[in-house]
């Protein structure tokens, strides 16, 4: 499969992402599999924890990004407030989550993901979330399609991806126990109030894989995190169908304010159905 219509990246250059992603996701394993040295590193300010494997992760990634388009800038959770001083300037670059999901590597649950978004414009117009466990990849190009792209025996293969519609009666949400808090509970409240509703647990940004693939309707998230959290998967998201809004109902963006925090969001697989306005809504 030759993957093209992106106005930057060639097939080749995707590929390379691929393999890129690859090569990272064997260094986390690497420390994920050693308990010497798959424990927590320190606490970052915002009390988040950092490992070695998100450093390593971080230094293989920037490096090859930067060496697969040396002109495109690299913005990743771990580089120095140096090295993103002028990020308010840039009209395209990589936006990048070396390891998220740090506590689901520290408990060793496994969901743990590696996030690259290509944003342009305050927009991503790519997103790649890889899953090192399965050595699995979720790739959206917005307005071509998404992919699940899958390692085996050092050759990738591919199948389509695509969100669903909207069931009649019933939805699944997709949402981590970790971020229950009042406004989830009224979403969840409201939600329940018009379907039948289950509930899918997942860490990281699994959840946007999740949806992407149709086997989830909506993801709500309302608890803090950062744009690199979110950036890829709202490319995905988008490639294979669906939408994410902000709580305004207006598509989220990217490098924007002063600070890289994520604003709280609802994403969705069937992007025409009237619930989700009335969701907004209610929650506005």
């Amino acid at each position: 499969m030759q993957f093209c219509g992106h106005p930057i990246l060639s097939s080749k250059d995707i590929w390379a992402l691929l393999n890129l992603c690859h090569e990272a996701s064997q260094s986390i394993l690497a420390h994920y599999n050693d308990a010497a040295s798959a424990g927590l590193l320190r606490s970052k300010e915002d009390r988040t924890p950092l490992t070695q494997a998100d450093l390593e992760s971080h230094e293989i990634l920037s490096a090859g990004l930067r060496a697969l388009r040396p002109e495109i800038p690299v913005l990743s959770e771990e580089c120095s407030e140096s090295e993103i001083a002028g990020r308010h300037e840039w009209d395209v670059f990589w936006m990048v989550d070396p390891l998220d999901g740090t506590r689901e590597f520290l408990e060793r649950t496994g969901e743990f993901t590696i996030n690259i978004a290509l944003i342009e414009k305050q927009r991503p117009t790519l997103g790649l979330i890889y899953m090192p466990m399965s050595e699995t990849g979720s790739l959206g190009v917005v307005g071509e399609g998404a992919w699940q792209v899958q390692r085996d025996s050092g050759i990738w293969q591919s199948q389509p991806l695509s969100t669903r519609r909207l069931p009649e009666e019933s939805l699944v949400v997709l949402a981590s126990k970790r971020h229950s808090n009042p406004r989830l509970d009224s979403c969840l409240s409201f939600l329940g109030s018009k379907r039948e509703l289950s509930r899918l647990n997942s860490g990281s940004a699994l959840k946007f894989c999740d949806l992407a693939a149709g086997r989830g309707d909506c993801y709500p998230r309302f608890s803090l995190c950062s744009e690199w959290d979110v950036a890829a998967g709202d490319a995905l998201v988008a490639a294979a169908g669906g939408a994410i809004y902000g709580l305004d109902g207006e598509p989220l963006q990217y490098n924007a304010r002063d600070n890289l925090l994520s604003p709280h969001f609802v994403a969705v697989g069937d992007g025409s159905a009237s619930l989700w306005s009335d969701l907004l809504q209610c929650l506005s």
